[in-house]
């Protein structure tokens, strides 16, 4: 009987590939990398941003919305500025900051309609003046559901 191949992602492991030893291995420099870049980036600019890469001295950023891409590039000096007292960034010359928007947004569900009660009375006196029985029953069951919070 064969056995599943299991993937445990830690550099430790001896039982698995080089290749993929060395993918976790960069994966971890990247993650570290990544969270003393957002270290320099102000607080309220962290939501939504992360490291590409860092290459020749030459950062590069991505960020979810355009504003606040402007705003890192604005602030670039300052996050340049203390990411190089760390060694691996002293050469850091230029911040490219990419817009990527998410894939998924989240919308909402709308907000059911009410009902006033100005409208629940219309709709009762209109049913009251209906000879229709079937419609009647509609619009007052319609008319039922008014929002005591409005009208």
């Amino acid at each position: 009987m064969k056995t599943r191949p299991s993937l445990n992602l830690s550099p430790e492991n001896r039982d698995q590939s080089r290749q993929l030893r060395d993918l976790v291995a960069r994966a971890t420099v990247h993650q570290q990398a990544e969270q003393r870049v957002l270290q320099s980036v102000p607080d309220n600019l962290r939501e939504g941003v992360r490291l590409v890469s860092y290459r020749d001295g030459e950062l590069v950023l991505q960020t979810d919305n355009a504003a606040r891409a402007s705003q890192l590039r604005f602030r670039q000096r300052e996050i340049m500025s203390d990411l190089r007292q760390e060694e691996a960034f002293e050469f850091v010359w230029k911040l490219k900051v990419n817009v990527r928007p998410g894939r998924y947004s989240l919308k909402k569900p709308p907000a059911p309609m009410t009902l006033s009660k100005e409208n629940a009375r219309l709709l009762e006196e209109e049913a009251g003046h209906t000879k229709d029985k079937a419609l009647r029953e509609v619009l007052e069951k319609l008319a039922s559901h008014a929002n005591d919070r409005s009208g």
